[in-house]
């Protein structure tokens, strides 16, 4: 069995401009996604998402010039075609991404897409409400959040279930 990386993050570093922009598209957030915890081809990739292969492709090239993604060696596939699976680096665990519209919503819209790819019985736990904080308990929330996520992050075990966990504050329009 291929070693797993682990998920538990290093002191993150704010992203460089290309970094943020590559990870503020839903597509390249689901690619991500898939190849945790196998090496995926192409032609897997986007059977995996419906979508075309070039369209795929194009999006996993992006992320392997940035180093998000690395090229496996190729194989030879069920075909007997030869073939390069990719498998995630973990580089995105480790990144900052500014707090921006285009970043939040498009993890929400990949979130969205796995969840509902993984079906109506997939869901472990939501919470939803609204509140009002002051800026201390908003930031007592971030701080939270954050050791729940780095908690959850470092009991990542190979012998477990896949278990996708998105943290989300935000604020509501007054």
């Amino acid at each position: 069995m291929e070693e797993r990386q682990s998920s538990a993050p290093d002191a993150p570093r704010p992203a460089t401009t290309a970094e943020a922009r590559a990870l503020s598209h839903p597509l390249r957030l689901r690619i991500l996604r898939l190849v945790i915890d196998e090496a995926l081809t192409n032609r897997q990739l986007a059977e995996r998402l419906g979508r075309d292969p070039g369209t795929v492709l194009y999006h996993v090239r992006q992320l392997v010039r940035l180093g998000f993604l690395r090229a496996e060696p190729v194989r030879k596939g069920d075909s007997g075609h030869l073939e390069r699976p990719y498998r995630i680096t973990g580089k995105s665990w480790k990144l900052q991404v500014e707090q921006s519209r285009t970043w939040s919503t498009s993890v929400l819209d990949a979130t969205r897409e796995e969840v509902v790819d993984a079906g109506p019985r997939s869901t472990i736990a939501v919470q939803r409400l609204g509140v009002r904080l002051t800026d201390a308990d908003v930031a007592a929330l971030k701080r939270r959040l954050h050791a729940v996520a780095d908690e959850f992050a470092a009991r990542d075990s190979p012998d477990g279930r896949p278990v996708s966990l998105l943290l989300f504050a935000h604020r509501r329009r007054e």
